[in-house]
This record gives C-alpha cells, structure tokens and sequence, in this order.
C-alpha cells in the first residue's frame, strides 16, 4: 500500500471535518453520530445496530435533536465503511442494516450506498477514476432513483472536461440529495489528487442559489471525506490542520480535535485484530481513548484474531 490505513482513515476524519469547518465557518456538529458509531464499535468490537439505535435515541433526547440531515446520515455510516471496507458484500449488507435505524427512503439510502463504496475503493488502494462510475453503478444495483443517471452524467461531463459552472447547471435539475452528491463526486474526481482545491472548488458558491445553500455544508463535508480517504491525512495540507489546535479545538462532539484521531486509530486497532494495552476496552471510548501513538505496533491480518 502506498499509505497505512490509518494515515487513510486519519484522511476521512479530517477531511470531513475541514470540509465541514469551511462550508459553515468553524462550526461543527455534523459529525456528532459519526463518534457514537465509532464508540459502539470500539466497545463491541463488531457491528451491534441495537447499541446504535440505543445510543442514538439517547443522543436525540439529550440534543433536542427532531431531524436528521441527510449530511449527517451519510456521515454516521462512514464507521461501518471503514469496518467493513475490504469486503463489498459485507459493506452493502451492513450499511443496509444501519439504515434501518433511520428508515430511509430509496434516495438516500443509493446515496449512502454510493459514498459508502467510494471511500471503501480508496482505502483499498483500487480506485479507478476511469472505472470508478461503472463500478459503483454496479454495486448500487437496480434501483429507480436518479442516482445512477446523475453519475452517468457526472462521468460524461468528466470526460468532456466541463467547466464547475456548467456542471452545476446540469446537476440543479435533479432531486437535492442526488445532485448534491453527484456535484461532491464531481469535484472529487476532476482534481483527484489536490485534496485542498477540491474543497475549495465544492465551496465556490458563484451562484447564490438558495437550491445548492440549503447542501452546502454536506455537500462539503462528504467531499472533505471522499478527498481525506484517496489523499490520506498526509495529502491534506498541513496550514489546514493546523488551525484547529488539538487540544482545546472541540471536534463533534468531543472535548478536543485530537481526540478525534485518537478514535480513527484505535477504530482502525480494533478492525485489524491489534492487540491492545488497555485492560478494559470501555475505555476506548472515553475521554482521550486511553490511548496513544505508540499503542500502534503490532497488527494481524482481519479475522486472524476472530471473526469479524
């Protein structure tokens, strides 16, 4: 592999974080249930939908929380994508499991289902940007959303080398969700390998549309994401993570950024069958995660310590 997994892993948090600080000038809540995935499966040690419905209930009746942004459902399942990255069955029938918490509709459920895939070909090191469309049309199977054409469409305008304006002229005609994923997975793709132009080019806002306001902020979060995971945190330029001091910048949620990174690692621990120096595994989802940089040594290959 060209970078460790968990530089890729590091790449899909601050990624989506940065993406997020950007779209909504340092105000971030949108990853608040992407933590309690992470921590339910750091506790358990595998996917438990009743631990997640629980814990997400109880963060509804704490946080006052009446709705859920699409943005926000997208960003919840990214815990099960990274757990579930390396097999594609595995990851459509376990993000299909997780769905039913929220009882989506067919829209966002291919929505998950296609950043979901994405992220999973970056942590694989087997992204295609010339395959990449087909290969996920394939995965999202048959369904009757607009989804699959508006990547057909996304996949036209790359090839012909359409300007952003003129993509956004095209997206606008489709259902929200659907086109404000096929404008993230355009920017994406058209400037693959520059995770900071990507972002900034999802946030050029020329047209002041009350349409494309209303996903802005996951528009730009789920581009940070996409870009964080092909790129790693390495690619993610240094000026850009050094705004959010780790240990006094709070991060969805958690007291500080850094905590943050201390989860994705030892997400990424748990997923390889790492043997861990903390004695009770609770732990790792309080406060600091009981963990730190040099707990990062000794990993084995996925079910080699147990079944996943």
């Amino acid at each position: 592999m060209r970078y460790s997994l968990i530089s890729r892993v590091r790449g899909i948090f601050l990624g989506a974080f940065l993406g997020e600080s950007l779209a909504t000038h340092n105000r971030c809540d949108l990853g608040a249930m992407t933590i309690l995935g992470v921590q339910s499966l750091i506790e358990y040690g595998r996917l438990d939908v009743d631990d997640w419905s629980k814990r997400y209930q109880q963060a509804a009746v704490d946080l006052n929380i009446t709705d859920i942004a699409w943005g926000e459902i997208i960003l919840a399942t990214l815990p099960v994508v990274i757990f579930f990255h390396e097999d594609t069955v595995k990851l459509k029938k376990n993000l299909l499991q997780v769905l039913k918490i929220w009882d989506t509709n067919p829209v966002m459920t291919d929505a998950v289902l296609v950043i979901g895939y994405l992220i999973s070909q970056s942590l694989t090191e087997k992204l295609d940007p010339i395959t990449l469309i087909p290969q996920t049309i394939s995965f999202l199977g048959e369904t009757k959303t607009s989804i699959p054409q508006n990547l057909l469409k996304v996949n036209s305008l790359l090839a012909q080398d359409t300007g952003l304006e003129q993509v956004r002229a095209e997206l606008t005609k489709q259902e929200e969700i659907s086109s404000n994923i096929a404008l993230a997975i355009y920017c994406f793709l058209s400037t693959l390998e520059d995770f900071q132009l990507t972002v900034l080019r999802v946030n050029n806002h020329t047209r002041k549309q009350e349409y494309w306001c209303l996903g802005s902020q996951s528009r730009s979060t789920i581009t940070g994401a996409l870009s964080g995971a092909y790129n790693t945190a390495v690619g993610i330029p240094v000026n850009w993570q050094v705004l959010f001091p780790p240990t006094n910048s709070p991060a969805w949620g958690l007291k500080n950024f850094s905590q943050m990174l201390e989860l994705a690692d030892t997400l990424v621990e748990v997923w390889s069958g790492v043997y861990t120096v903390t004695p009770n595994t609770q732990e790792l989802t309080k406060s600091g995660c009981g963990m730190n940089e040099n707990s990062l040594s000794i990993y084995a290959a996925p079910s080699v310590i147990r079944p996943r």
